[in-house]
């Protein structure tokens, strides 16, 4: 390596470690007020009302969206907005979560009266202690004295690390506290990789079904594996799924294959899956057993066959 990039490592270390110092004195710093800032929250009518400037505001916008994605309605107010009318946001009911690094940031000051004022809660969160926001607020959590990670101390870094692991803190606390499920999420999450995790078999299954009955003979069954596309149809003895016939058991019973039933044909105790099982559950049956799709049978109703999952409506919503 060449000196600068030495260098350059060098500060990226530097940099993780005095940030990661900063969290471990956080963690060790925590104490009552945070409990008391849960409570606060847990017991408001309204939403969170999350601000900060400058960079404290950018990290005020991610606990916005991390408390209001885990069960807790939340909103983030720009400080300055709201002093031309966005104050309006902040009602009776609501609890207000304000970061500044200093305490004394004076975009902040007209929020902190409006609270005051309307007899809003307030949840300050600072560096210093005779702040004039810690000084304002009904719960005050007081960020450990550490130096931020530039050697100059005036880049918001550590400050902002801080702010950061405390609001995700606060939203686990409470979502722990209010038993948010992966269903919950799911509510919130229907887009993207973390949507198409939490997808249940019932979201993707066709429930028009191919289903014969085991009496009736190969040629229906044929004609019913030909018309759906599935590759296979389902065999039902007294309107339970009993066995599957696929492509393998057609090629096991070609001498003599239209003579037979579809009985005498499928295969029993067919791999099934459940509707509220994960989608992503799923593919790993049918990955594992290198098939491509998957009955989907009641859990209480024995047996019956309420829907079928193919691994390309999967991969299609993105579960893979």
């Amino acid at each position: 390596m060449t000196s600068s990039t030495t260098d350059f490592l060098a500060t990226g270390r530097r940099v993780i470690r005095r940030e990661s110092e900063a969290l471990d004195m956080l963690a060790d710093q925590l104490g009552p007020s945070f409990g008391q800032a849960v409570d606060l929250i847990m017991a408001a009518s309204g939403r969170v009302i999350v601000s900060g400037m400058g960079k404290s505001g950018h990290i005020a916008r991610k606990i916005a969206a991390s408390f209001a994605s885990t069960g807790t309605p939340a909103q983030f107010v720009h400080p300055a907005e709201a002093s031309h009318g966005d104050l309006g946001m902040v009602m009776k009911g609501d609890v207000a979560l304000v970061l500044s690094n200093s305490g004394e940031t004076s975009e902040l000051a007209d929020i902190i009266a409006h609270t005051r004022r309307f007899g809003i809660p307030l949840i300050g969160v600072a560096g210093r202690a005779e702040s004039t926001l810690i000084r304002q607020s009904d719960v005050a959590i007081l960020l450990p004295d550490a130096p931020e990670a530039c050697d100059t101390g005036i880049v918001p870094t550590t400050s902002t690390t801080m702010m950061l692991a405390l609001g995700d803190a606060l939203a686990i606390a409470l979502m722990e506290h209010r038993a948010f499920t992966p269903e919950h999420f799911r509510v919130f999450h229907p887009g993207g990789k973390l949507g198409a995790r939490l997808l249940k078999v019932r979201d993707l299954m066709h429930t028009d079904l191919p289903l014969i009955a085991a009496e009736r003979p190969m040629s229906d069954a044929l004609l019913a594996i030909s018309r759906y596309g599935f590759g296979v149809v389902g065999v039902t003895e007294a309107g339970a799924l009993a066995g599957i016939i696929t492509d393998g058991d057609l090629r096991r019973h070609m001498d003599g294959l239209l003579s037979l039933t579809a009985g005498q044909v499928m295969t029993r105790n067919p791999r099934t899956v459940a509707p509220d099982a994960l989608a992503e559950a799923a593919v790993n049956v049918m990955n594992d057993r290198k098939i491509t799709c998957l009955f989907v049978v009641s859990p209480t109703a024995a047996d019956q066959a309420l829907g079928i999952v193919h691994i390309h409506d999967c991969l299609r919503a993105g579960v893979i």
